[in-house]
């Protein structure tokens, strides 16, 4: 089955109840920067490029996205998650603060570095990408006072955003207590997920997994690939197994060019071809694909109606360079 079209006037109803609603966003945060520049020569000491630098810019990257994602579409959006106590971590609660994204969730850890990616682009392209960070798990007293900040800002929640990063700040026990209170409130819990972690992902409301991760979580090869997603064998065979070991309430696995595929159980999926009409950058598209899909259920949209919506959105910042969001004017123009 294929996605039926949006209205604008849907679209619109849709992102203006979306104003009225309030999401957290936990996870790993990071500090994204873009250092831009031009090559017009091979370096003589290695067969490698010369970037002559033209400027630079810092944007919130990781978990802190997905709330840059959401607050760009004019939701309301709390970010929970760890920094160290280094200039990094100054300059993204500079930035947060500007974006007015309330901060006040981040938890302040000595022992870790705030995860810092440097990606280097040349003509557009990006030449080489550098990280600097903490990989390993949280410990148990900043996840204790993570949860407790999570916790009191809950009750006024509509819905709630894990973004797994790999980067140590989402455990399984950090993941079990949010899973546990968001059941109770019967808050709708999304979350993408980092399969190196290998966490216990069962009952969730919404997984967005990519193709790769897809195959990664059910532990199958990705052998083929078909241009029409319901001819894939195998990839009907992954979203089957996801969907009857974690059992979510609703699967949306990312496709890249092909656009992405809405599963439910017991139900036909659905798939939603790409409206991308130039990709120059893809990274963050996952977050800007979670934030509006979920901004979108918590608005009281169906969830296909949340699936075409991110679908858009995720097309517009794919066609932006740098860790890119969309707005309201901008994503209800692509659905005319």
């Amino acid at each position: 089955m294929s996605a039926k079209p949006l209205s604008t006037s849907r679209v619109r109803q849709i992102l203006t109840a979306a104003q009225n609603v309030r999401i957290l966003v936990v996870g790993d945060v990071m500090l994204d920067q873009f250092i831009w520049g031009g090559v017009s020569r091979i370096s003589p000491e290695a067969p490698v490029p010369v970037v002559d630098f033209q400027r630079e810019n810092y944007m919130p990257g990781g978990a802190a996205n997905v709330a840059r994602n959401l607050v760009s579409l004019n939701t309301p959006a709390a970010l929970f998650g760890v920094i160290g106590q280094d200039d990094a971590a100054r300059k993204l609660l500079k930035l947060l603060a500007e974006q007015n994204i309330d901060c006040d969730g981040l938890v302040r850890s000595p022992a870790r570095h705030t995860s810092i990616k440097t990606r280097i682009v040349a003509h557009q392209q990006q030449v080489v990408r550098i990280d600097r960070e903490t990989r390993g798990d949280l410990d148990a007293r900043s996840t204790a006072k993570l949860i407790a900040r999570f916790k009191t800002n809950l009750a006024t929640a509509d819905a709630v955003i894990v973004g797994d990063y790999g980067k140590g700040v989402v455990t399984q026990s950090l993941l079990n207590e949010i899973k546990t209170l968001c059941h109770q409130r019967g808050v709708w819990l999304s979350l993408d997920p980092k399969p190196v972690h290998r966490l216990n992902l069962s009952n969730l409301s919404l997984i967005t997994p990519n193709r790769k991760e897809a195959f990664e979580l059910a532990g199958l090869p990705d052998e083929t690939k078909q241009e029409n997603p319901f001819a894939d064998k195998n990839l009907m065979l992954v979203a089957e197994q996801l969907l009857r070991e974690l059992r979510p309430a609703l699967l949306l696995i990312t496709l890249g060019e092909l656009g992405m595929l809405l599963c439910q159980r017991g139900q036909k999926p659905i798939h939603i071809p790409t409206v991308a009409q130039e990709v120059f950058d893809v990274s963050g598209a996952g977050d800007t694909v979670i934030a509006s899909f979920t901004l979108a259920i918590a608005a009281g949209a169906s969830p296909l109606e949340a699936a075409t919506l991110s679908n858009h959105a995720a097309g517009i910042v794919v066609g932006k360079v740098g860790t890119a969001t969309t707005m309201p004017e901008e994503l209800s123009r692509s659905f005319k």
